[in-house]
């Protein structure tokens, strides 16, 4: 348990941010992050940049900028490089993943051209509908690891870095569950050696990010770092990690409009999801067993949220169905439909349609940045192993073995503002309020 209001060290030098996975997020990332030290764009979407947070009583008026409330490294800080299956330079991903328009690439151009992924680890077997070409090789998974951290090394010592953040920005895997193997480092360490099936390419940059003291989230609904030989390394070293799956989309609207349904009782027969996708992770989700793990992330949602076992008259039945079709045409800009079917007061039914027309990489885009900040600032902090405060940002949040995972957006941000507050030896806040009535 850390301390209240610690003595956190200042962010001061470079901070490398290590991206497994350059494709459209990460390249709407650092094309973002380019363009505001530019003075070309504003980091909306970003609670390290644009958020605030109260401190004290209401009659205080004490509402700072969290990024002047606590010591995150500068935007100018932030160093990019990282992993992926093509070697297209970063201003040729871009351009291809269509998320931004050419006018704005092009005044950005020299610096995303600077920037070419190193050969990624990967294994078609994990990711059946990508072929890649840029890949390393190696006799096991061990020797893949130990190239990741010499990229590492050398990405440090030739940026000289002061530290570095690991964002899992690539595809989603196929589905696989923690078994043996995975229980304690010295059996997974052996399962790299033998080149075992349950260590996936996710897992192998986790490892090597783990081994170098280097904080790792995790983007995607893949197992990766969410193994007890993980999680216990961590907290034992004092490395923050974090995950699973960004929470953007179909997701983070369900995660918004269920904490209203529940707070006023209002009661669900179903829930009905779909969405058409066309970029390369509606591709990947064509596949039936990579559909199968983002589809376990999507579902426990709204179980945990409504929590049925306590309401069972109001949610004890609801049918909640989940469908992703790749639709090449519609690229990066995804459609979520959602149906909901709700009753109310004497059971009469009700319905709520929403049709979200969103962009998948604009909207996860800053959620990479605050990860990369809020690590950073959790390692400088002394807190290791789970980082359950920053549930706010995943679709499937880690916590600890014996508790359930936190899925209201309201309850999350709460959690994380009041970390925020802990950490620097504010009064947490309640919203009692009875204090301005006594």
């Amino acid at each position: 348990m850390i301390e209240k209001g610690v003595e956190i060290p200042p962010a001061a030098g470079k901070v490398g941010v290590l991206l497994p996975g350059m494709g459209a997020v990460s390249t709407t990332l650092i094309a973002g992050v380019i363009a505001i030290r530019k003075g070309l764009a504003k980091p909306i979407g970003s609670l390290t940049q644009m958020g605030t947070l109260r401190l004290g009583k209401r009659t205080e008026r004490r509402v700072p900028k969290i990024k002047d409330f606590v010591p995150l490294a500068s935007l100018d800080d932030l160093v990019f490089g990282g992993w992926d299956i093509f070697e297209d330079d970063c201003y040729e991903i871009a351009r291809k993943a269509g998320v931004l328009e050419g006018r704005l690439l092009d005044q950005l151009r020299p610096e995303l051209e600077a920037i070419r992924p190193w050969k990624a680890v990967f294994d078609p077997q994990y990711v059946k509908r990508l072929r890649g070409t840029h890949v390393k090789s190696g006799k096991h998974k061990m020797e893949q690891a130990e190239q990741i951290m010499e990229d590492i090394e050398q990405f440090r010592q030739s940026r000289g870095l002061s530290r570095m953040v690991m964002v899992w920005c690539g595809s989603t895997e196929i589905y696989m569950k923690a078994n043996a193997v995975h229980q304690k480092l010295e059996s997974l360490e052996r399962a790299m050696r033998e080149n075992d099936p349950a260590v996936p390419p996710s897992m192998v940059y986790a490892y090597a990010a783990l081994r170098l003291g280097v904080p790792f989230a995790n983007g995607a609904p893949n197992l990766t770092v969410d193994v007890p030989a993980f999680t216990e390394f961590a907290a034992r070293k004092r490395i923050p990690v974090a995950g699973k799956d960004f929470k953007t989309g179909q997701t983070l609207v369900k995660t918004i409009i269920a904490p209203g349904l529940k707070a006023r009782l209002i009661g669900l027969d179903g829930w009905f999801s779909t969405n058409i996708l066309g970029n390369r992770d509606g591709e990947v989700l064509d596949d039936p067993e990579s559909f199968k793990t983002k589809e376990e992330s999507k579902l426990s949602v709204l179980e945990y949220i409504l929590q049925p076992e306590l309401y069972p008259d109001l949610y004890s039945k609801f049918h909640h169905l989940v469908r992703i079709n790749y639709y090449p045409p519609r690229g990066d800009n995804k459609e979520g439909w959602d149906n909901i079917d709700i009753f109310g007061w004497l059971g009469y039914p009700m319905q709520l349609k929403i049709d979200f027309l969103c962009r998948d990489s604009i909207l996860a885009a800053p959620l990479v940045l605050d990860l990369v900040l809020f690590l950073d600032l959790a390692q400088r902090a002394g807190m290791g192993g789970i980082q359950e405060w920053l549930s706010f940002y995943f679709k499937s949040p880690m916590c600890a073995p014996e508790l359930y995972p936190e899925h209201d957006l309201f309850i999350q941000l709460m959690k994380l503002k009041n970390t925020l507050r802990h950490l620097r030896g504010e009064e947490l806040i309640t919203h009692l309020g009875l204090e301005y009535y006594d």
